[in-house]
């Protein structure tokens, strides 16, 4: 009876331990149907799986393939599985999920290990950690509510397991994470923490991204560099243990360190910054125009746009190294100059302009503007700005840690001198390379498009061109250097106008080429009466010229306010035989899946003829051999003092340079055959400047950023930049040849005429 009775008891528990064990099961089973039904909250539709929204960065690239650029709510740049290293997803699979391709989206054996073990790990597939970043965010502290969202990420992990592949699943979650220091996703991680793309990735470095998944704000790279190493040999020690790599091999790259190459990717970062703060202002219209199929408007830091751009990667980081190790060198003789100057860093000004000119830096500050929008009295803004405190500056041996006054600071940055380049394929209209200033984090001003200065003497081609194409000139024909007078009343002009050569020399007979190289104000005078104003008015807008051109004589010594964008695309249509091809930024634009949005192409126009274009050309390069270009041509090493080495070009260029009044505005108009290059070098303000000819006219403050530019692009060979002389028209009618002197070098640097 004993036996009968504990045989009856037995039984019983193992009803009850089946009954416990099959109503969890049920109850788990119930609760995974509840969420699959969304009664513990929203579940993404089929269409939402199909495509999980994102915020993709547009991306600018230049017309050698290289990302310059991206313009981003969240920088991020999707790629596809193929373009993954293998490392990677070995690294991945090894440290989140090692039973990936065996599962259907959730570990019951990691779940149930993780439950029985806590701490272990093991409980959240990738498949489920990508649910969690698409669909059902951030984990909840509330047990309950944590347990619901828990349900939500298996029944959505199951859904994307049947809507995509594996591969799928591991490209979407690398391409979502978020990698901090604006690296959202792989590709833009890859770059900015090794500067390459991730195909190129080591083992190594795969790996220390791998490990920042755990946590990015806690194994963050450029704050705690020993913890994520400690976090990489993790990976590695699992990478060994799933046997993706050998012993030998994870103990050799334990012990490297993370090698990181920093390449920050923000608006003011990275290459070309000028360039893509005009972009963006031109995209911003372009969307506006030309809406999505649904007659929605394009957003560009959402979309994923693919911006095709003209700018080649290469010659526009030979043009910033160019700018920078110029300025740099030019500042340091600035700085020393002003020693001396009891007004500096300005010239020629009283202290009540001086104050002016504070002032008005101050109302365009950001900070007087958002203490202005606080509703801030006068009295406190004074206060604020006249009160020292912490902060970092510019400088050109790096950003500096300082104490100033907000009104110190802003007097500190007038000291610095600004410089642009801009460098245009005359053929095509393609605007290669971009540089709008010495540091677009601290001197936002663009000098290329939105900066208009006195061009001086680089406008006097114009004046000859006008000459030749009307007249039939030659560079050879000869006029008397005496004063040359317009008269009162004609061309409207209220007085006598009679402008004086600089060196106030004058006598004998000079030609059109002599005349052009020397800068001689009286030729260009004697030129523009000749033809006419309104004609070389009129020549220089047909060149490219945008802004108004008054047609008074005064434009012949350069007294008029132009852009270097418009300069270089004038001389341009010089070397392009005188066909105007207008500028181009654009190529083309795709969405986000490379469907073609539209595709760009140039505006041509006749200006000159290919004859006039070319006798230009060779008045040019008259400037270069003999005139106030002639340092790209010595040999001699105080033809460059200012570089501290002589530049040697022994190919044709064509050249002019310019210097305004008071030493304002340096100008270098430089032109090979297929590259029309422009520099422009002065202060913010037209009173900062240097004191003397010698180093602040064009040849000494523009003319080396271009030499340097020009060396740069002719050391590599694969630029293809012209280095053989313009093509001369068949039956040439103009003589050219005026039995000149010889390009043998001068024994003497000439300064050129200044206007007025």
């Amino acid at each position: 009876m004993m036996t009968k009775k504990k045989t009856t008891n037995f039984k019983k528990y193992i009803k009850w331990f089946w009954a416990i064990i099959l109503g969890g099961f049920a109850f788990i089973l119930l609760l995974f149907l509840i969420a699959s039904w969304g009664w513990l909250g929203k579940l993404p539709t089929f269409e939402e799986l199909e495509n999980p929204e994102n915020n993709l960065a547009t991306e600018v690239i230049s017309s050698d393939g290289k990302t310059l650029g991206k313009y981003a709510t969240e920088n991020r740049t999707p790629i596809k599985f193929k373009d993954l290293p293998d490392n990677i997803i070995k690294a991945l699979v090894a440290t989140e999920d090692e039973r990936f391709y065996d599962h259907s989206g959730i570990d019951f054996k990691g779940t149930a290990r993780a439950i029985l073990k806590p701490g272990s790990g093991g409980a959240s597939t990738i498949t489920q950690q990508l649910a969690k970043m698409l669909f059902t965010g951030k984990a909840s502290r509330n047990i309950f509510l944590r347990v619901g969202q828990k349900l939500k990420e298996w029944v959505v992990a199951t859904k994307l397991e049947r809507q995509y592949t594996k591969n799928e699943i591991l490209t979407m979650y690398l391409n979502k994470y978020d990698f901090l220091n604006q690296a959202v996703g792989i590709r833009s991680a890859a770059r900015i923490y090794f500067g390459k793309e991730p195909k190129e990735l080591y083992v190594e470095e795969s790996a220390m991204l791998v490990g920042m998944l755990k946590n990015s704000s806690l194994f963050n790279p450029l704050r705690r560099a020993e913890r994520v190493k400690q976090r990489r040999n993790v990976v590695l020690k699992q990478m060994n243990r799933s046997e993706f790599i050998s012993l030998k091999q994870k103990d050799s790259l334990q012990k490297l360190d993370l090698g990181l190459n920093i390449n920050k990717e923000g608006h003011s970062d990275g290459s070309a910054t000028y360039f893509r703060s005009h972009l963006q202002k031109m995209l911003r219209k372009w969307v506006q125009k030309n809406p999505k199929p649904n007659g929605e408007e394009y957003n560009i830091f959402r979309d994923g746009l693919k911006i095709y751009v003209t700018i080649d990667s290469r010659m526009q980081k030979y043009a910033e190294e160019a700018i920078e190790e110029h300025m740099s060198n030019l500042q340091s003789y600035f700085f020393k100059e002003q020693k001396n100057n009891k007004t500096a860093p300005f010239y020629d000004i009283e202290t009540a302009q001086i104050n002016g000119i504070i002032e008005r830096a101050k109302k365009n500050s950001d900070r007087y503007k958002r203490l202005k929008k606080y509703g801030k009295s006068k009295k406190y803004i004074d206060k604020v700005f006249n009160t020292k405190t912490k902060m970092s500056v510019f400088s050109w041996k790096g950003i500096k840690d300082t104490i100033l006054s907000p009104n110190d600071s802003i007097k500190y940055y007038k000291y610095f001198l600004r410089s642009g380049l801009l460098s245009i394929e005359p053929q095509s209209g393609h605007i290669k390379a971009w540089v709008g200033g010495i540091d677009n984090k601290h001197f936002k001003y663009d000098a290329v498009a939105q900066q208009k200065r006195q061009v001086g003497s680089t406008f006097k081609p114009f004046v000859y061109a006008a000459a030749i194409n009307q007249l039939k000139l030659s560079p050879c024909d000869e006029f008397p250097n005496i004063p040359y007078t317009i008269p009162k009343g004609k061309y409207g002009i209220p007085e006598e106008w009679t402008p004086e050569n600089s060196d106030k020399k004058y006598g004998g007979m000079l030609n059109l080429k002599d005349g052009l190289a020397g800068s001689v104000n009286t030729m260009s005078a004697r030129l523009i009466d000749m033809v006419g104003p309104e004609n070389v008015a009129r020549l220089a807008k047909s060149s490219g010229i945008e802004s108004d051109v008054q047609a008074n004589p005064s434009i012949a010594l350069g007294a008029i306010d132009l852009s270097l964008l418009e300069m270089v695309s004038a001389y341009a249509t010089f070397a392009n035989k005188g066909l105007r091809v207008s500028p181009m930024i654009l190529t083309r634009i795709e969405d986000k899946n490379g469907t073609v949005l539209q595709e760009f192409t140039p505006e041509t126009k006749e200006v000159l003829s290919e004859e006039s274009a070319y006798v230009v050309l060779d008045l040019l390069k008259g400037v270069v051999q003999s005139g106030s270009g002639v340092r790209l041509k010595t040999t001699w090493k105080k033809a460059s003092y200012i570089t501290g080495h002589p530049y040697k070009f022994t190919n044709p260029i064509a050249g002019k340079t310019g210097t305004t009044q008071n030493q304002s505005d340096g100008w270098f108009m430089g032109i090979v055959p297929n590259l029309a290059t422009g520099v422009w070098t002065g202060g913010e303000d037209r009173a900062t400047h240097f004191a003397g000819i010698s180093k602040g006219q064009g040849a000494t403050m523009s003319l080396p950023s271009w030499a340097l530019y020009m060396q740069k692009c002719y050391a590599d060979k694969t630029l293809n930049v012209s280095q053989k002389d313009f093509d001369k028209p068949d039956n040439l009618s103009i003589r050219i040849d005026c039995n000149n002197k010889s390009s043998d070098e001068k024994d003497e640097i000439i300064e050129e005429d200044t206007d007025f």
